[in-house]
């Protein structure tokens, strides 16, 4: 038998931001640093964001600039706004 975790949202409002880190990983992170996860590619990236949000790709957004993995619950409200664009 095999277990899968449940989604660690319920919101399908979670918006998570993708984009690379200063090594170059792929990075998820949901925006109040609820969950995320480090990925050596970006299908990976996104195929993890979506199981986390409940298969909405609406609101996925791939950061242009760096983005680096923050588990603390305080993602800069910069990665909020600047340089954003969907990723599905």
């Amino acid at each position: 038998m095999k277990l899968v975790e449940p989604p660690s949202c319920s919101s399908a409002s979670t918006i998570v931001f993708i984009g690379r880190n200063s090594r170059g990983n792929w990075v998820a992170q949901e925006q109040s640093g609820l969950y995320g996860g480090l990925f050596v590619n970006r299908a990976q990236a996104v195929k993890y964001a979506l199981f986390e949000n409940g298969h909405h790709p609406e609101t996925i957004v791939e950061l242009s600039r760096e983005i680096e993995l923050d588990m603390s619950g305080r993602l800069a409200a910069s990665d909020r706004v600047v340089g954003a664009r969907r990723a599905a």
